[in-house]
């Protein structure tokens, strides 16, 4: 049980500095977007890189954590009824997922291009929509 708890304060510091990166990349695309040349600078490139890092790394911490979970005899079918469960087990795993493919799409687009386009300030907005919904905002705040 200790390797899992290592595991959980991992994952819990992570989240951390994931919203500081989130949050940075959210105020860089915005500015970016409502500025007036539109040019991505290397500090939003960088700042993408990170965000995509972490994301990867938090999602490969969760998944070994969920392996470890559903090794124990979890029980699909009591996941799916309890809805505290289900977002734990289900929602915020493949939401996450989904988010850090957005970001890695994001970041390599990023690297060919040199201005903001529309269809990349739509991804970035809804890979931090995905990140937002999926944020056990009471777990790690709680």
């Amino acid at each position: 049980m200790e390797f899992y708890n290592i595991l959980l304060h991992a994952h819990k510091g992570f989240a951390y500095l994931e919203l500081l990166l989130v949050a940075a990349f959210l105020i860089l695309l915005l500015v970016t977007m409502f500025g007036y040349s539109g040019n991505i600078s290397k500090a939003f490139r960088k700042v993408t890189l990170f965000t995509m890092i972490f994301f990867h790394v938090q999602f490969l911490i969760g998944i070994v954590m969920l392996i470890t979970n559903f090794t124990k005899g979890l029980d699909m079918s009591m996941v799916m009824k309890n809805a505290d469960l289900r977002f734990q087990y289900v929602e915020h795993p493949f939401s996450m997922l989904i988010a850090a493919v957005l970001m890695t799409i994001i970041n390599k687009k990023f690297k060919t291009i040199e201005k903001l386009t529309i269809p990349m300030t739509s991804l970035g907005l809804v890979a931090i929509a995905l990140f937002v919904f999926a944020f056990p905002w009471a777990r790690v705040f709680g």
